[in-house]
């Protein structure tokens, strides 16, 4: 499997506390099938004393990091790699993943600098508002979130359902394996309550099979109110 990487290079080479990182901030354009994938950031000491790289922390559990050979200890001169294997999870769109780098005697809460991970994930299956809201007291008017699947290969919605019984919900093809609405009406205004609408697909990737959305009945807020 192949991905397309798009690495970010500032003007002239990042150094931090001696390290000089080439580039901190790496982009990846993932398949939409791939379920993990890795960044590589190579640095180098430029200094003329060891730097011993004292931890490393991603700031998510979806991120592996790895130090190559486990070598943490690098001599004037010396070059390292650290490698980042982000899982794709059910993530979609840009995503954002930080590694925070803690060298010698850093403070715990200030680690000396820290990489970025940004991968690019297919949105296939898009959801067009994620949430539809009603004011408690006020009309229960049916509301309308469109569906719009993005894929080489048609995707059908066959089912669509709320976990509340307070939301109604029918679905309307537009195109069929292209674009659906889903039409989704509150049966009871008088008090506040939340659903989570479940759609359900035929797309041939699981990740991608079921799609959520929320149905919100809420007070105004102050903001709304008029005098």
């Amino acid at each position: 499997m192949k991905f397309t990487f798009v690495i970010w290079f500032a003007s002239m080479a990042l150094v931090q506390a001696g390290l000089d990182f080439p580039a901190t901030l790496k982009e990846i354009h993932a398949p939409a099938d791939a379920k993990v994938v890795t960044a590589e950031f190579e640095f180098t000491n430029r200094t003329e004393k060891s730097i011993t790289v004292a931890k490393v922390n991603p700031t998510c559990s979806c991120i592996a990091v790895k130090i190559k050979n486990g070598k943490l200890q690098y001599a004037p001169g010396e070059s390292g790699l650290i490698r980042a294997e982000f899982d794709m999870g059910n993530f979609s769109g840009t995503v954002d993943k930080v590694v925070a780098i803690w060298l010698d005697n850093d403070p715990d809460d200030q680690p000396t600098l820290s990489l970025t991970v940004r991968v690019h994930i297919p949105v296939l299956i898009s959801l067009e508002p994620k949430s539809v809201k009603w004011e408690i007291g006020g009309k229960a008017e049916p509301q309308t979130i469109r569906i719009t699947m993005n894929h080489t290969s048609p995707i059908r919605v066959i089912d669509a359902k709320s976990s509340s019984e307070d939301f109604k919900l029918v679905i309307k093809p537009i195109e069929e394996g292209k674009s659906y609405d889903l039409i989704v009406t509150p049966v009871d205004m008088t008090s506040a309550g939340l659903a989570v609408l479940r759609i359900e697909t035929d797309c041939e990737l699981a990740k991608y099979r079921t799609q959520q959305a929320f149905g919100i009945i809420r007070k105004p807020s102050p903001a709304e109110v008029k005098p």
